[in-house]
């Protein structure tokens, strides 16, 4: 389910919230292939299909990158702020994968919000905390801290 907030004031609002969890999505070896031509990281235990089967995680597996960047189509579906001009990625505080995603896995996004802060220029710094969990596993596939700032 989505939040909606409007405006800086509305986001303020958050902070300590649990936006709760995204929707699942099943990565698939098209994907991790599109992302290895996208990235040039063409390593045998992502697109080698056969020999990732003999290998430390028994196929293939997703980039921890790959992982990452589905964070922003996750995330966009737990959070909306409306009446502003702008809002962008502003960095990552930190990012660990503790645990592959194997291709045929879904993973989901669980955000809350840690805290929003005044920056100049009418804006606001907002800082989340991310798991992606892989369904039935119990060690997420990513944790990152990313920060994003808003402007009115």
């Amino acid at each position: 389910m989505t939040t909606t907030v409007t405006g800086l004031d509305g986001l303020k609002s958050l902070v300590g919230k649990d936006l709760g969890s995204s929707e699942w999505l099943e990565i698939t070896q098209e994907r991790v292939n599109t992302f290895a031509d996208a990235t040039g990281d063409h390593q045998w235990i992502h697109v080698d299909v056969e020999r990732a089967q003999t290998g430390p995680f028994g196929g293939p597996i997703a980039h921890g990158y790959l992982t990452l960047s589905l964070v922003i189509p996750l995330f966009s579906s737990l959070l909306t702020v409306e009446g502003i001009t702008m809002g962008v990625n502003y960095g990552l505080e930190k990012v660990r994968f503790p645990s592959p995603v194997r291709v045929g896995a879904r993973i989901r996004l669980n955000a809350s919000v840690v805290s929003v802060e005044e920056v100049a220029g009418n804006g606001v710094q907002s800082t989340f905390d991310f798991t992606v969990e892989v369904e039935g596993s119990s060690k997420p596939a990513c944790v990152a801290r990313p920060v994003y700032r808003h402007y009115a």
